[in-house]
Formats: structure tokens, sequence, C-alpha cells
């Protein structure tokens, strides 16, 4: 990662592009704005940004045609900005390569928020092999895969974000309120059932015995924490 933080905006409307140069620049980010996907592309090829804010409704190539593009070649962070909130449309981003999805009208901060977010990862994940392996299932986060044995295990946008953030922080606690602010977002941030309805998920994926995890130990009124073999 750069010095500075680096931030491509990709979006046809003028004023926003402008609005979001003006919010990042002044916390610190150099920040570059362009207004097609085709520009997107060359702009990440020549300028290698540390993280890509990104509208789907793009004249020419479409932002899904940019992440696919650039997942080719780049691990660059995108986070989709985007007015299209059919839940289609945010798996078709998810699945192409995107980190995040957040829906326009959107608040300033809580973008800002999970800018901060996405480059924390890039941060932690340069200490951290890609290839996770338990004796019961084997994750790469460069390739976005889980397998278990043989077999690819599915797993939903948001089980494959929560799975990452434990897995990219192995051995340390996740709070409770760190994992609802990395995964849905800091509004979330007091809506502890969500973790227990995705951990449950999760459990039932990959534990050999999900009532008696081995892997996703639950710190009572702390948080979540991935155990690795020994």
């Amino acid at each position: 990662m750069h010095d500075t933080p680096r931030v491509l905006v990709v979006d046809d409307e003028a004023a926003l592009r402008r609005t979001l140069e003006v919010n990042l620049s002044a916390i610190g980010y150099h920040v570059e704005v362009v207004g097609t996907g085709e520009h997107a592309v060359e702009a990440i090829a020549r300028d290698l940004p540390d993280l890509v804010v990104l509208d789907l409704g793009l004249p020419g190539m479409s932002g899904v045609d940019v992440i696919t593009a650039v997942r080719a070649w780049n691990p660059v962070p995108i986070i989709v900005l985007s007015a299209r909130d059919a839940e289609r449309d945010k798996v078709a981003a998810l699945d192409a390569g995107a980190d995040d999805y957040v829906t326009k009208p959107f608040g300033i901060d809580e973008l800002l928020a999970r800018i901060r977010a996405a480059l924390r990862r890039v941060e932690v994940a340069a200490g951290v092999d890609p290839i996770v392996r338990t004796d019961a299932f084997t994750v790469d986060l460069l390739a976005r895969t889980v397998t278990r044995g043989d077999e690819p295990v599915r797993l939903t946008p948001t089980e494959w974000h929560m799975l990452e953030v434990l897995l990219r922080h192995q051995g340390r606690l996740v709070s409770q309120r760190q994992l609802l602010q990395e995964v849905w977002g800091p509004e979330y941030e007091d809506e502890t059932h969500y973790l227990r309805v995705y951990m449950a998920q999760l459990r039932r994926k990959l534990e050999d015995d999900p009532a008696n995890p081995r892997y996703f130990v639950t710190e009572v009124g702390r948080g979540y924490r991935f155990v690795p073999d020994p």
C-alpha cells in the first residue's frame, strides 16, 4: 500500500465524483476520479490504486464488467456504490469479485468507515498466508474459495465476508461490534442477532460438529475467534 492511500472513484455523475473527491481528499487520501468503465480499467492498470469505489450503472463497460476484468490480475479492494438495491445485483457484483456493496443514497460516514475497513483488511492480509488449511476445510482468501476435501463449499456473500474477517484475524478475538461494522456497516453495530444467525450457518457448513465448534469459537458477550489447527 502507498504511504498515502490512493483511491479511484468511478462514477458517471460528475457531482457525486466531486463530492467524493472533496471528502476523501479532506481526510488525507490521494483521489483520482473517472466517469467510465473503460477509463477505470486503464487507471487501475496505470496507477495501481489501493482501493476502488465503483458505480455499476456506467456508460459502455458496466461496473460488473470492470470488476471481472480487474479481478483477472489485480486483488485491489473494490467497494460498489450503486443505486441498484436488488439482491440479484448485489450478488452479481460480489460474485464477480467486489469486496463490499453500498446502496445509494448513502451516508458519507458509512462509506468512509467501509473504506477504512477495506484498507485495514489489506494491511492485515500483507502478513497472512492467503491459503488457510485446517483438518476440516481449506480457504483460499485470494481466489475466494472454500473446500471440504475435494468438494467446494458454497457460501453466501455475507457468510464469506464474515469468514474472511475472522480468518484475517486468526487466533485473535474479533469483537461483536467490529464484526458487525466490517460485515454489515456501522449502523448495524447493535444487531448482535445477525452474528448468531450467520455464525450458526458457517458452523453448519464448515465444522465437523457444529454444536461443539472447533474452529469458530464464541466468547460470550465479547465476540468470536477463529482458532487454527496447532
